[in-house]
């Protein structure tokens, strides 16, 4: 049997290799959540930082559920390789920075032993928007979320993010150690800022003077991500091993393009990413808003239509000339209710993400992107769309996310097969849905009363509100997306 990827000796020689001395790695960084997008992401960055820069920021890696990335990584030495696809080739990079992986659920102690130690000295996540325990109402803790009602009972003991976060910090405050860097990269509008207002209000409720300290010591830099990184796949492995010489099944594969905005605020040292391509700035808010509403609105826009639709990937979507033209008259659209980006041509980027979606070397499911879709919602289609209704435009793509989000949202095909939301308010939307007709008028009005999800400025916009409810009538009526 080939050999597992663990070492660097022997590989073939079109695979790229760490251009660092992995011997002088020393624990800094701890990752939360070692999934594709991390690995497609925030490794590489932290290797080409490295390799173009020096230093001995290595990672170690922590995953809160489930354990398989985690015992691959360390039956590897920590390595795995990047496969970067375009319509010219597959290119393998060995990334080098991790150092050891865990897995919470079997040792939570030594979670928090690595959170305590004073090498470490950013905690960076990559946990998806429905791990944070977020209230969309109250901007606050969802006191409803399991992980938060579990943490708050036994704050010393915690099971979800936020908990072990405040733990860390309690322990390192009680020992005299100077905090870590929470630094979130998912895909959250001022990701820094929402991570830090529910850590405060988790540490309020146990600990007040624990809060002050943290509000008072510990920085929260938002951060903006940007790389397609669709889910690895028996493809993935087999082309991995075909470029290195050995079985990786920690591979992941990804785009060339790649882009990390940072807020340049650290409480004890970071690596130097700026070297590897990372802009660090005083507000990454621009850039978020530019990502969520260009890039991620008009993915969401393709991929519930794609879905019901019958296409599997974006790229098989972006060949329908209609979809194309529909996803680039959202990114104008989306263009329209942003400020000036520093930097940023915004016709050019929506015609560089045009390309990006379209590239034939990337398999990104449809299915993939819909997922946990009243997470993502708010911040890509229904903000923007407020925003925009109230310039005066008719919002009318906004209408036509919203109404494929709820056509999805029946969870049955065109060919009346069921199939999983895995959205994290499935049971209420099923439950919403019960005995209700399939049509138009009646799923869009049992839709529009989700508690937290539609704004009231949409909700009661009756214009806005009839198209949508339109545009899902024929969605439901005829799945040829008969919609422009």
């Amino acid at each position: 049997m080939t050999e597992r990827l663990t070492r660097l000796t022997g590989l073939a020689p079109s695979a790229k290799l760490p251009a660092f001395n992995r011997d002088k790695l020393k624990p800094g960084i701890l990752h939360l959540g070692p999934g594709a997008f991390f690995r497609a992401h925030f490794a590489p960055y932290t290797d080409a930082a490295l390799a173009l820069a020096g230093g001995d920021w290595g990672i170690e890696v922590a995953s809160l559920r489930t354990a398989d990335v985690a015992d691959h990584l360390n039956e590897q030495n920590g390595l795995y390789t990047m496969l970067v696809r375009d319509t010219e080739g597959t290119v393998a990079h060995v990334i080098g920075p991790i150092l050891k992986a865990h897995v919470a659920t079997r040792d939570p102690g030594e979670l928090l032993a690595r959170l305590e130690d004073p090498a470490i000295r950013i905690v960076s996540l990559t946990v998806t928007e429905k791990a944070y325990g977020f209230d969309a109402a109250t901007g606050g803790l969802d006191l409803k979320h399991a992980d938060i009602i579990a943490d708050l009972a036994n704050r010393h003991a915690p099971r979800g993010v936020i908990g072990y976060l405040v733990e860390g910090l309690a322990r390192r405050r009680a020992r005299g150690i100077a905090p870590f860097t929470p630094l979130s990269c998912d895909n959250l509008p001022s990701n820094g800022a929402v991570l830090k207002r529910l850590v405060l209000d988790f540490a309020g409720r146990v600990d007040a003077e624990l809060k002050a300290w943290i509000e008072r010591e510990v920085p929260f830099p938002s951060t903006m991500v940007d790389r397609i990184t669709p889910a690895s796949t028996d493809a993935t492995y087999r082309d991995a091993e075909a470029l290195t010489g050995r079985v990786d099944l920690a591979a992941i594969e990804t785009e060339p393009f790649t882009q990390w905005v940072i807020e340049d605020s650290f409480a004890n040292g970071r690596p130097q990413w700026e070297k590897a391509g990372a802009l660090m700035v005083e507000d990454v808010s621009a850039y978020e808003k530019m990502k969520l509403r260009m890039l991620n609105g008009a993915h969401s826009l393709l991929a519930y239509l794609g879905y019901i639709g019958g296409y599997e990937f974006i790229r098989d979507v972006m060949g329908d000339s209609g979809l194309s033209a529909l996803a680039r008259r959202h990114m104008n659209a989306a263009a329209s209710t942003l400020d000036p980006v520093p930097g940023i041509d915004l016709d050019a980027y929506a015609d560089e993400l045009i390309a990006r979606f379209a590239n034939k070397a990337i398999a990104h499911r449809t299915y993939q992107i819909a997922m946990d879709g009243t997470q993502k919602l708010p911040q890509r289609l229904l903000e923007p769309a407020v925003e925009a209704l109230a310039g005066g435009s008719q919002a009318e793509t906004y209408a036509i996310a919203v109404a494929a989000w709820m056509r999805y949202a029946l969870g049955i095909d065109r060919n009346g097969k069921s199939y999983e939301l895995r959205d994290p308010r499935a049971n209420e939307i099923a439950a919403l849905l019960v005995d209700v007709p399939h049509n138009g008028p009646t799923v869009a009005a049992a839709l529009f009363t989700l508690p937290g999800l539609f704004p009231a400025a949409l909700t009661g916009n009756a214009a806005w509100a009839e198209d949508v409810t339109n545009k899902l009538d024929i969605l439901i009526q005829d799945s040829k997306l008969p919609l422009f």
